[in-house]
C-alpha cells in the first residue's frame, strides 16, 4: 500500500515538473500567449515608435501605441537618488536576481495565499514591473491575470538577458506615467518640481517614487499629505538599505513636499493639434458610405474627396511595407518631416494666448457677469439652453460609458447631476475642485474657442496650426476639423468671379438698398448710400448691398461652381443656390480658407495645404515625398486685381487696425468676417509670403458677445494676425521680409477700360 501512495507521488511529482516544463517552453517560445520577437525586446519602448521632425530639424513629437509623448534619458541622467528610492522601495535584491526574486515571490505566497495578509506585499521585482508595464495588457479577470504572471516572468528574463541593470532602471523611469502629462521620469521633473531629473533631491525622488505605487491615490496636487505620507515610507525604505542616515532620515521626513507644479508647456513649438491631426489624417481609412451615419454625409463627402488627391491622407492604408501590411504610425518606426516651423508655430500660440487668454475672455467674463443665461446669449429661452446641455452630455465620455455599462437613463442622469472630483482648467494653471459633470460642461463652455494657421503662399507649407486654446481641455480641433460660418471672407471669392466675368476694381454698382426674391439684404453702414460706388470701396467696407448685387448679376450657380475650384467641398454649398451664399452662411474650415487666399497671392493658381515633405522608414530609407498640390483658379490678372482691392481692406477699411494698431508697415492683403449675433469672428490675410487665418467664436453659436464693438472680426481675430506676424518679423532667423512686394507686373493697370459687359443677359455699364 505505501509503495503504491510513493509511486502515486512520484507520478504527480513527474506530471506537475512536465507539465510546468512544457507550459514555461510555450510561453518561452510564444506558443502560449503573447512574447515579444528578439528585435521588439531590443527596445521595448521606442524602437516601433514614428519620430516627428518640424522644418527647422527640431523633434517635435514620437508616436506610439500608449499615445504617450515622451522624452527618453539615459541612466547616467538620472539623480543616484531616484535609483537608490526606487531600489529601496520597490526591490532591495534587484541588483542579486535575474528578473525573478524568488525570495519576494515566497514570502508573497505565504503571506497572501496562506496568512491572507493584505499588506505584505508584492512579489513582482522591478524588471517584471517593466515587463507588465510595457508589454501586458490589463487583466479583466483573475485567471488572465495568472496567465499574465509566468508570462511577464520570461519576459523579464529575457530583459535581463538583454540589458544591463542600468538600462532596465533608466527604462523604468522612461515609461511610467506620473500624471499631469507627466509621461517619463523627465517630464515628471520638470512638471512637478521644475528641475532636470539628475538635479532631484533625495525628498524630491521619494516623492516621484512614491507616485509608483498609485500615481491616482498619491496624486500630490489633489491629495498633499496623503502624498506626503508615501514619501516618507519611500523614506523609510532608503534608511532601511542604508542610503540615508538615521539623522537625515529625521530631518527629511519633516520637510514638506515642495511641488513647484509648472503645466506642461503649450507654447514650446511642438503643435499637439498638428501632430493630433497628422496623426489621424495619414491613418485613415477609405471612405465607406455605411461608416457614416446620415449627420456625417459632409464629411463623408469632404474625405472621399481627401482620399483621392491627396496623396497624405490615407497613406499608412494607401501604401504596404515589403511583407504586404499597410504601414503604421503607432508602431513601424517612421520618421515623418514636417512643414512646421517651431519658431512660428510658438510665435501662433503665443499669439492666440495672449488675445484670447489676456484680453478677449476677460471681457466675455464681465459680459456674463450679470446675465441668468451665461455664458449664453441672453437672446435664447432657457430650453434652448437645456437642450443644447444635454446635446454635450450625450457626446461627453462619462455618457457613454455608463451607457455601454448598461446604466439607466436616471442612473445617468443621478451621475451628471452628483459631485465629483475634477481638474479644471483656467489660464492660471489647472485647479482641483468637487463639481457635478453636469456644472463642469456649462463651465468650459465658457471659454472662448480659437484657431489658427499659416501657411507659405507660393508652396501651400503649413508652418504653424493652434487648432484650440488648451489642448489637454479642448481637443477638438479648429483648423482642420472644425467648420463654422465664415461670413464676409466669403466675399473675396465672389469678388474674385466677378474680375473672371471681365470687371475690375474701379467697376461701380449702385449702393442701395434692393429685395432679390422675397430676400432683402441688410447693411452694417449708409454711407454713400444711392450712389454707383467702386467695387474696390464695396469689398474694403465689405459692403452687403454690393455683394447682393454681384451675386444677382452672376448667378448663384456660377458662385458655387468658383468655390469649389477655390477647394471648398462641402455638400452644403451645393444645396444653398439662393444669393444669400454670397454673406457666408457656409461652413468652412480654417485651412480650407487658408487654401483658397494662396489664390490670390499666387497668380490665381491655389495651393492645397502641405503638412508633410517626406517620409523615412526606420532604417532612413525615403519611402515618400510630397509636392505641393495646385490647381488654377482664376487668371492672374484677375489675381492681381483681386491684390488690389484687398489691400485696400488693410490700408483704410475693416482691417486697417493692422496699420494703426499694429503697426505692420508692408503689403498685406486681408478681409474681416463677422457672422450674425456674432457668432464668428474671423480674419483672413496673406502677405507676399505667408497666408494666415483666424476665426474666434464659442462652442455653440449661441455663445458670442451681444455687442459688435467687440464681437466683430475686426475685434476678435485680426489682433491674433497682428501679433502673429509682428513675432515672426521680430525673428530674422525666419528670413521673411516685412517689405517683401507682390509679384504684380509694373505695367499692370487694375483699373483698365473694358467695354459694356453682358453677364446672364444683364446688360450693365461698369464706367
Amino acid at each position: 500500500m505505501r509503495k503504491h501512495i510513493v509511486h502515486i507521488l512520484w507520478g504527480i511529482l513527474i506530471f506537475v515538473v512536465g507539465f510546468t516544463s512544457i507550459f514555461f517552453i510555450s510561453v518561452w517560445n510564444g506558443w502560449i500567449g503573447y512574447m515579444p520577437d528578439m528585435e521588439e525586446l531590443s527596445n521595448p519602448i521606442d524602437k516601433f515608435a514614428s519620430q516627428v521632425y518640424s522644418a527647422d530639424g527640431k523633434h517635435i513629437g514620437t508616436w506610439n501605441q500608449d499615445n504617450a509623448n515622451r522624452i527618453a534619458i539615459d541612466y547616467n541622467n538620472l539623480s543616484p537618488h531616484l535609483v537608490h528610492a526606487l531600489v529601496s522601495t520597490e526591490d532591495e535584491r534587484f541588483y542579486e536576481h535575474s528578473g525573478i526574486d524568488f525570495i519576494a515571490l515566497g514570502r508573497a505566497v505565504v503571506k497572501r495565499g496562506v496568512m491572507r495578509q493584505a499588506s505584505a506585499g508584492g512579489g513582482s521585482t522591478i524588471t517584471q514591473q517593466l515587463a507588465k508595464q510595457v508589454y501586458s495588457e490589463k487583466a479583466h479577470s483573475t485567471l488572465e491575470r495568472l496567465l499574465q504572471k509566468p508570462i511577464e516572468w520570461i519576459i523579464a528574463i529575457k530583459l535581463e538577458r538583454y540589458f544591463t541593470k542600468e538600462e532596465i532602471l533608466a527604462m523604468y523611469f522612461n515609461y511610467f506615467d506620473f500624471l499631469h502629462n507627466a509621461v517619463g521620469i523627465k517630464r515628471a521633473a520638470n512638471i512637478y518640481f521644475d528641475k532636470e531629473p539628475r538635479e532631484l533631491t533625495v525628498t524630491e525622488a521619494a516623492t516621484l517614487v512614491g507616485l509608483c505605487k498609485n500615481p491616482s491615490m498619491f496624486n500630490p496636487l489633489r491629495y498633499e499629505d496623503r502624498c506626503r505620507n508615501r514619501r516618507n515610507v519611500v523614506l523609510s525604505q532608503m534608511l532601511k538599505c542604508g542610503y540615508i542616515a538615521r539623522e537625515e532620515y529625521n530631518e527629511l521626513v519633516q520637510r514638506p513636499l515642495g511641488i513647484k507644479y509648472t503645466k506642461a508647456k503649450p507654447v514650446d513649438g511642438s503643435g499637439d493639434y498638428f501632430q493630433a491631426f497628422l496623426r489621424q489624417y495619414m491613418m485613415a481609412k477609405k471612405p465607406e458610405k455605411e461608416n457614416y451615419p446620415e449627420w456625417r454625409n459632409r464629411e463623408f463627402v469632404i474625405d472621399s474627396v481627401a482620399w483621392e488627391q491627396d496623396p497624405l491622407y490615407g497613406w499608412c492604408n494607401k501604401n504596404q511595407k515589403r511583407n504586404g501590411e499597410n504601414y503604421n504610425v503607432n508602431t513601424d518606426g517612421l520618421r515623418i518631416y514636417t512643414t512646421i516651423d517651431t519658431r512660428m508655430q510658438q510665435y501662433a500660440e503665443q499669439a492666440v494666448r495672449k488675445h484670447v487668454g489676456g484680453y478677449l475672455q476677460g471681457e466675455f467674463n464681465k459680459a456674463n457677469r450679470y446675465k441668468k443665461n451665461a455664458p449664453f446669449s441672453s437672446n435664447i429661452s432657457r430650453e434652448t439652453i437645456k437642450a443644447i446641455l444635454n446635446r454635450s452630455c450625450k457626446l461627453s465620455t462619462r455618457y457613454l460609458t455608463l451607457k455601454a455599462q448598461g446604466a439607466t437613463p436616471e442612473e445617468i442622469q443621478k451621475s451628471f447631476r452628483t459631485p465629483h472630483e475634477m481638474t479644471l482648467f483656467t489660464y492660471h494653471g489647472n485647479v482641483d475642485t468637487v463639481m457635478t459633470p453636469i456644472d463642469s460642461i456649462r463651465y468650459y463652455k465658457s471659454f472662448l474657442r480659437s484657431g489658427f494657421m499659416s501657411m507659405e503662399v507660393h508652396t501651400g507649407a503649413v508652418k504653424a496650426y493652434v487648432g484650440g486654446i488648451d489642448y489637454e481641455h479642448f481637443k477638438y480641433d479648429m483648423v482642420m476639423s472644425g467648420r463654422r460660418q465664415v461670413g464676409s471672407t466669403i466675399k473675396p471669392y465672389l469678388y474674385a468671379l466677378a474680375m473672371q466675368n471681365g470687371m475690375t476694381p474701379c467697376s461701380t454698382a449702385p449702393n442701395v438698398q434692393r429685395t432679390y426674391g422675397g430676400w432683402t439684404p441688410r447693411n452694417g453702414s449708409r454711407a454713400r448710400y444711392g450712389q454707383n460706388v467702386p467695387l474696390r470701396w464695396g469689398l474694403q467696407q465689405s459692403n452687403n448691398w454690393i455683394s447682393a448685387y454681384l451675386i444677382n448679376l452672376l448667378g448663384p450657380s456660377q458662385f458655387v461652381n468658383i468655390l469649389h475650384d477655390f477647394g471648398f467641398n462641402n455638400p452644403d454649398i451645393d444645396k444653398n443656390t439662393s444669393p444669400v451664399l454670397c454673406l457666408g452662411p457656409s461652413e468652412l474650415s480654417i485651412g480650407e480658407m487658408c487654401s483658397a487666399y494662396t489664390t490670390f497671392g499666387n497668380d490665381g493658381v491655389r495651393c492645397a495645404p502641405m503638412f508633410v515633405t517626406k517620409i523615412e522608414d526606420s532604417h532612413g530609407n525615403v519611402i515618400a515625398k510630397f509636392q505641393p498640390l495646385m490647381n488654377e483658379v482664376i487668371s492672374s490678372e484677375s489675381s492681381y486685381k483681386m491684390l488690389d482691392m484687398l489691400q485696400a481692406v488693410v490700408d483704410g477699411g475693416t482691417g486697417s487696425r493692422l496699420r494703426t494698431r499694429h503697426g505692420l508697415k508692408g503689403q498685406i492683403a486681408g478681409k474681416t468676417g463677422t457672422t450674425n449675433n456674432n457668432s464668428d469672428g474671423w480674419f483672413m490675410g496673406l502677405t507676399p509670403e505667408l497666408v494666415n487665418g483666424v476665426w474666434i467664436g464659442g462652442e455653440d453659436r449661441d455663445i458670442h458677445f451681444d455687442n459688435n464693438a467687440i464681437g466683430q472680426g475686426a475685434t476678435l481675430a485680426l489682433p491674433i494676425w497682428g501679433y502673429y506676424m509682428n513675432l515672426v518679423y521680430d525673428d530674422k532667423t525666419l528670413h521673411y521680409n516685412p517689405n517683401a512686394k507682390f509679384e504684380i507686373p509694373k505695367d499692370f493697370d487694375s483699373c483698365e477700360s473694358v467695354d459694356s459687359i453682358s453677364i446672364n443677359g444683364i446688360q450693365e455699364i461698369y464706367f
